[in-house]
C-alpha cells in the first residue's frame, strides 16, 4: 500500500486538476492527451462509461506515455483488472466496496477510492488509503465539508470531484487537505466533439497554473 500511495501521490501532486473525460470516439484520445500535455497537464481520468473507454485508455497508454492515464468510475474487480491490463496507471472509484478494495490491493495499479462521510474516510484510512476522492464534492457539502475534516482527520488528503468548477477549484486547492481536484471543464464534451484541441490546451494551461498562483498568494 505504501508503494501504491507513493505512485498515486506523484501523479496527483503534479496536477492540481485531473481532467475527467467521457470519450465516445477513441480516435480523439491521442489528440486530447497531446492537447492536455501542451497545456501542462500530465494526467487524465477516462471514465468507464462508454464502449470506447478501454480502447481510449489503451491508445493513450501506448502512444502518449508522458501522460498518466487513469480509469474512472471503476465499480467492480472485473473492471479493475481490465483497466490495469489496458495500461491504466491508476484507477478512480466513486466509492469503495470490500471486493473492490481487495482487487486494488492485489494489483500494482493504485486506487483513488471515493468517500463522502467521516466514517467512510476513516474506514479507508484503516486500510491504508491516505489519498481519497471526495465525491460528490458539491452535493456532499463542498469546500466547507472538506475543510471541516482537515483538523480531525489530518492524515488524509482529498481529490474533490463532482460539481467542481474552474471558479471553485482555486478555493478547494487552498485547503491544506486537498491534493488536487477532478473536473470535466478542462476537456468539455462540446470541445471534444468539435475537435477544438487548442481550446482544450488553453483550459489545461489555466488549470495547471492554479496551484502556482495559490502558492504565490
Amino acid at each position: 500500500m505504501r508503494d501504491q500511495n507513493r505512485v498515486l501521490q506523484t501523479v496527483l501532486d503534479a496536477n492540481p486538476v485531473i481532467p475527467v473525460v467521457t470519450i465516445e470516439d477513441p480516435d480523439l484520445a491521442v489528440e486530447l492527451a497531446r492537447a492536455l500535455l501542451a497545456g501542462g497537464i500530465s494526467a487524465i481520468e477516462v471514465t468507464l462509461r462508454t464502449a470506447a473507454a478501454i480502447e481510449a485508455i489503451k491508445t493513450i497508454a501506448k502512444t502518449i506515455p508522458e501522460i498518466a492515464v487513469g480509469a474512472g468510475t471503476v465499480l467492480t474487480p472485473a473492471q479493475y483488472a481490465l483497466a490495469a491490463t489496458s495500461g491504466a496507471r491508476f484507477c478512480v472509484a466513486p466509492g469503495a466496496s470490500p471486493a473492490l478494495l481487495d482487487a486494488a490491493e492485489a494489483s500494482a495499479v493504485p486506487l483513488l477510492p471515493g468517500a463522502m462521510t467521516p466514517t467512510e474516510v476513516l474506514s479507508l484510512l484503516e486500510r491504508g488509503y491516505r489519498l481519497q476522492k471526495f465525491f460528490p464534492a458539491e452535493a456532499a457539502g463542498g469546500i466547507a465539508m472538506v475543510q471541516a475534516m482537515a483538523s480531525p482527520i489530518p492524515a488524509v488528503r482529498f481529490c474533490p470531484t463532482g460539481g467542481v468548477t474552474a471558479q471553485s477549484a482555486f478555493r478547494y486547492l487552498s485547503l491544506p487537505n486537498v491534493i488536487c481536484v477532478g473536473g470535466s471543464w478542462v476537456a468539455p464534451e462540446t470541445m471534444l466533439q468539435s475537435r477544438d484541441f487548442s481550446g482544450i490546451t488553453h483550459l489545461a494551461s489555466a488549470a495547471a497554473g492554479l496551484r502556482v498562483r495559490e502558492r504565490k498568494a
